[in-house]
């Protein structure tokens, strides 16, 4: 029988398709491992996505005036609450362009004021500046700053020589220091304290840096002559001190006048009892509620005392969060305000606090905090140290992007000269200096 597949015809195989080269697909031959690859494939920006510009699908229907779990606002209400608060901010951001600009021209006239009387001051002040104790006129016009050419000589005559040092006192300790160091006598530990101390001083002026700050030296020398000094009553070395000495060497014409008066004006009161060492700890103690060297918290005394009398909401909240004076207060009186403080402001409460003593000290105290007082109800602990040490996170962005020099700590707050002096003044409605003298009477009577 025949073959079934035999008697039916047969048919050709279909030609294979011949394809035509896509302009838009590249060829590549194949290539070795010797063959550098074909650059990569472009893709074409006409099927990129675009971006969108303006606000997203979801941020066109949240509410940007209410809570997310609260129910939604109607759309018109909505856009009048934020308008109201744009034109709010508007209105914030004039207000506090205007301020600054009447404290520029309060900072010109008080400058011109004090040009205007400089012969006052080298005819009357210089030659006898305890008349500025019983001239109302003459006190006020030293409370509005002393001209910078005169400030070391003024400086020099208010401190005064209470401990009678010789003019060689200082060659005399600074010899006895160096040969100290060369013997190896002189504790290690003592000179890093120091040696750190003048690093962190003024870091911002570059004035005592230990490679290319010009008054490195200097700085160094009154140190190491200042320690060798208290050695002598078995005090040692104290961290703030390098801040002290630095404002000193930058007011006061050599390094000589600048050891007496640093000498002296340590030994005067409060910074007695802060630079006075283990032997004064009990007065130390008086002056915030947590002593620096006991873990006993004991009742407040003087300076909670006028903080609850002059601002009695932070003190409350203070209270309210464990934050007593010793949290802040030592950084601030050790060096005597050089750290948190731009220094031109800085040097004129040097020069309200050497005329008028230990009361000043306090009222300055007081006086910072109320510049800063805003920022001092955080219902956190964590930031409300961060806001003493001056280091709020949201302050110093803020401060960065605005170009601040960092010139004191509390720059980044708007602390300055004008806005400081502004609180001092205030505070003469309910300051009394009747107030401290009974505080210190009744807290610390040999003091």
């Amino acid at each position: 029988m025949p073959s079934t597949s035999s008697s039916l015809p047969t048919t050709p195989p279909p030609p294979p398709l011949a394809l035509k080269p896509s302009p838009d697909i590249v060829s590549q031959e194949p290539t070795d491992d010797h063959t550098a690859p074909s650059p990569p494939k472009q893709t074409d920006s006409r099927h990129r996505p675009q971006r969108s510009i303006g606000p997203s699908a979801l941020e066109k229907v949240i509410s940007k005036t209410r809570p997310a779990h609260l129910p939604p606002k109607a759309r018109t209400e909505d856009r009048k609450h934020a308008a109201d608060w744009e034109n709010m901010m508007r209105q914030s951001r004039l207000a506090e362009q205007k301020r600054q600009h009447a404290l520029h021209e309060r900072r010109l006239a008080r400058e011109a004021e004090i040009e205007a009387s400089s012969e006052i001051w080298s005819k009357q002040i210089l030659p006898n500046w305890s008349l500025t104790l019983q001239n109302p006129t003459l006190r006020k016009l030293w409370w509005k700053g002393i001209p910078p050419k005169l400030r070391g000589p003024l400086w020099e005559n208010a401190i005064g020589n209470a401990l009678a040092l010789s003019k060689d006192s200082f060659r005399v300790c600074l010899a006895r220091a160096r040969r100290s160091i060369s013997s190896g006598a002189f504790p290690t530990h003592t000179l890093q304290l120091l040696e750190g101390d003048i690093v962190a001083t003024l870091p911002n002026l570059r004035l005592f840096h230990p490679v290319v700050g010009p008054l490195y030296s200097d700085l160094k020398d009154l140190l190491l002559a200042w320690t060798v000094a208290r050695s002598d009553e078995g005090l040692g070395y104290v961290v703030g001190a390098s801040k002290v000495a630095a404002m000193l060497l930058l007011n006061v014409t050599s390094n000589e006048r600048a050891f007496v008066a640093m000498r002296n004006l340590l030994e005067r009161g409060c910074s007695r009892a802060f630079y006075g060492g283990s032997s004064t700890k009990d007065d130390v103690e008086a002056y915030y509620r947590c002593g620096v060297w006991t873990l006993i918290s004991f009742e407040c005394r003087i300076f909670d005392t006028l903080l609850a009398d002059g601002m009695p909401k932070v003190y409350f909240n203070f209270k309210q969060h464990q934050i007593p004076p010793s949290n802040y207060l030592p950084g601030w009186l050790l060096p005597l305000f050089i750290d948190h403080l731009p220094f031109e402001a800085c040097a004129r409460v040097w020069d309200v606090l050497i005329l008028e003593g230990d009361s000043f000290l306090f009222r300055a105290a007081l006086a910072i905090m109320g510049v800063i007082e805003s920022r001092l109800f955080f219902p956190d602990r964590d930031e409300l140290l961060s806001v003493l040490r001056g280091e709020h996170k949201a302050a110093l962005e803020v401060a960065k992007r605005s170009g601040l020099t960092g010139n004191g700590k509390y720059e980044i707050y708007g602390l300055n000269e004008e806005t400081l002096w502004e609180r001092i003044d205030a505070m003469d409605d309910w300051w009394k200096e009747s107030t401290w003298i009974r505080l210190t009477q009744r807290e610390l009577p040999d003091l």
